[in-house]
């Protein structure tokens, strides 16, 4: 059964550098060999002991799920950025575009996805890792959009009944498909990746623009 740490490891400056240092060599080193990957090979890569990285993540799983949770902050710092951007449009068009790219590009990184791909592969002996992944992302990206969608039918631009069915629709129509074929190790050509964002999105609006 695996266990996520509560307790908090050490403090102050130098002791926060040592940890970064520890989640991002463990990223590097779970996406090259897997979860099956040791403390110790992470304590190589990140130039400190392995008592260190066992001061600061009591457990492989507990580091696993930092790692999980920075590489999808990123996305949400994103997604924050991008509600910003929207507050002050009325082509609600442009709009999804926008969204939807920069979703795009966040699911597509290369480490995003090489992570993704990890957890998956590691679901049936270790369903925990699937979980923490999906708490950390995808259900944060989900509610960011639904909030996003709020915003856009709070000023009229959009009329939704069903938030929550309408976001996994969005995922759907433009991020989805790309994420199926990465899982084999598959890519869409750009002129196609732009043709599928700009027909998912106005088929989404074909539903959900607010009919005047």
């Amino acid at each position: 059964m695996l266990e996520v740490s509560k307790e908090n490891g050490p403090t102050g400056k130098r002791a926060e550098r040592s940890r970064q240092a520890i989640v991002t060599a463990a990223g590097e080193v779970f996406v090259r060999e897997g979860f099956e990957a040791s403390m110790d090979q992470v304590a190589a890569a990140a130039g400190v002991s392995k008592v260190t990285v066992y001061n600061h993540f009591r457990t492989k799983e507990d580091l696993f799920t930092e790692v999980v949770g920075q590489a999808m902050g990123e996305a949400h710092t994103t997604m924050a950025e991008v509600r910003a951007h929207l507050a002050g449009t009325a082509d609600v068009r442009d709009a999804l575009l926008h969204t939807a790219r920069v979703l795009l590009a966040a699911a597509t990184d290369p480490s995003r996805l090489a992570l993704r791909n990890l957890v998956t592969g590691e679901l049936r002996r270790f369903p925990e890792l699937g979980r923490a992944y999906q708490e950390r992302g995808p259900a944060r990206s989900a509610s960011a959009l639904g909030e996003l969608f709020g915003d856009l039918c709070g000023r009229g631009l959009l009329e939704i009944a069903d938030v929550e069915v309408a976001v996994i629709q969005f995922f759907s129509l433009t991020i989805y498909p790309h994420l199926i074929a990465g899982s084999i190790g598959g890519e869409f050509p750009r002129d196609l990746t732009e043709r599928l964002v700009t027909e998912g999105v106005d088929l989404f609006l074909s539903r959900y623009r607010r009919k005047r």
